[in-house]
């Protein structure tokens, strides 16, 4: 008995196969730009806590300030009081 081969795909399930090789490299490629923008997305958000912590050292100074000119307008006050009273 001979058997007949078929080396060729039939041209119905051949597009099939070139759709589907076409959709396999897209999601290769999607895949591989969904990857680099995740890394680019974990830089961002360490930036921001960065620059988060940065401005919150800076507020504090900025309270330490604020606090140390209060001190000083009431010592003022208080040594212009005491010239005054004199």
């Amino acid at each position: 008995m001979h058997l007949r081969y078929r080396w060729r795909s039939r041209p119905d399930i051949a597009a099939l196969e070139t759709q589907l090789d076409a959709l396999r490299s897209e999601l290769i490629r999607l895949r591989s730009d969904l990857t680099h923008k995740a890394g680019y997305a974990a830089t961002l958000e360490l930036v921001l806590k960065q620059r988060t912590e940065t401005i919150d050292q800076l507020n504090a100074r900025l309270e330490q300030a604020r606090v140390q000119c209060q001190r000083l307008d009431a010592e003022a006050e208080h040594y212009f009081q005491m010239l005054a009273a004199s």
